[in-house]
C-alpha cells in the first residue's frame, strides 16, 4: 500500500527554493506550453530541503517489496539515490539505486551495466514532476524494456492528477503534492497568442527558440 499525500511542508519546500516559477512562458520536455514550471535545478542546490523531499518519498514506499531505484538521468540521479538510501535505512536491507539515460535516438537507456542490475528485479521509479505525462511514461517502458518489474513510481509533484494516475499509466503512482497547472500544445496556447516571450533559462525554452530560427 503507497500512502498518498498532498504535502503542505514539500510544497513550502519547492516555494522556499524557487522550485516553483510562475508568471511566465515556459515550454516543458514533452514541448507543451504553460504558465507555471516545477523545476528540480532550483531544489537540488539545497542538501538539507532536498534530503527531506527524499525522506518523504522514501517514507511513502517504506511498505512495499523493493530491490532498486531507478530514475532519469540528470537531476532524477540525484533524488533517486537518497531515496534508496532512506528507503534502505526504512527497510533495513540494502536497495540499490540506478538511473537510464537519454539518447539522440528518443528512448532512454541503462547503461554502465545497470541493464544487468535492473533485469527480474522489484523497482520503484522516482522522479521530480508530471506535468504532461511524457518523461514518467519514458521511465515505464525503459525499465520495461530491461526486464525490471515496477512495483510502483512515485513523485514529487503531480501537476495535474485526474490524467496522470495510477489507472492511466498501468502502475501503482503517487505524489507528494499536488501544484496544478495547465498545459497547451503551441498552437492553442493563449501566453503565444499575447506575444509572452519562452522563457530560454528552464524546460526546453532555448530549443523552442533555436527551432523557430
Amino acid at each position: 500500500m503507497i500512502k498518498q499525500m498532498n504535502n503542505q511542508e514539500v510544497i513550502d519546500i519547492l516555494e522556499k527554493t524557487g522550485a516553483v516559477m510562475r508568471n511566465s512562458h515556459f515550454v516543458g520536455t514533452s514541448g507543451k506550453h504553460m504558465s507555471l514550471y516545477m523545476t528540480k535545478d532550483k531544489l537540488l542546490p539545497h542538501p538539507k530541503e532536498t534530503f527531506r523531499i527524499t525522506e518523504l518519498l522514501a517514507e511513502a514506499h517504506k511498505a512495499l517489496d523493493v530491490d532498486i531505484v531507478a530514475a532519469p538521468v540528470v537531476g532524477g540521479v540525484i533524488l533517486g539515490h537518497l531515496t534508496a538510501h532512506y528507503l534502505s535505512i526504512l527497510q533495513k536491507k540494502e536497495i540499490l539505486s540506478v538511473y537510464a539515460e537519454k539518447t539522440d535516438e528518443g528512448p532512454m537507456v541503462f547503461k554502465r551495466d545497470y541493464d544487468n542490475l535492473i533485469k527480474g528485479k522489484k523497482v520503484l521509479i522516482i522522479d521530480d514532476t508530471v506535468a504532461t505525462g511524457f518523461s514518467v511514461n519514458k521511465m515505464i517502458d525503459v525499465v520495461r524494456r530491461y526486464g525490471g518489474n515496477i512495483v510502483a513510481m512515485g513523485v514529487i509533484v503531480n501537476r495535474v492528477p485526474e490524467e496522470i494516475n495510477s489507472k492511466t499509466l498501468g502502475v501503482p503512482f503517487s505524489w507528494l503534492c499536488e501544484i496544478p497547472a495547465e498545459t497547451y500544445d503551441e498552437k492553442d496556447c493563449p501566453l503565444c497568442k499575447q506575444g509572452v516571450p519562452v522563457n530560454p533559462k528552464v524546460g526546453h525554452g532555448k530549443q523552442f527558440l533555436e527551432s523557430k530560427k
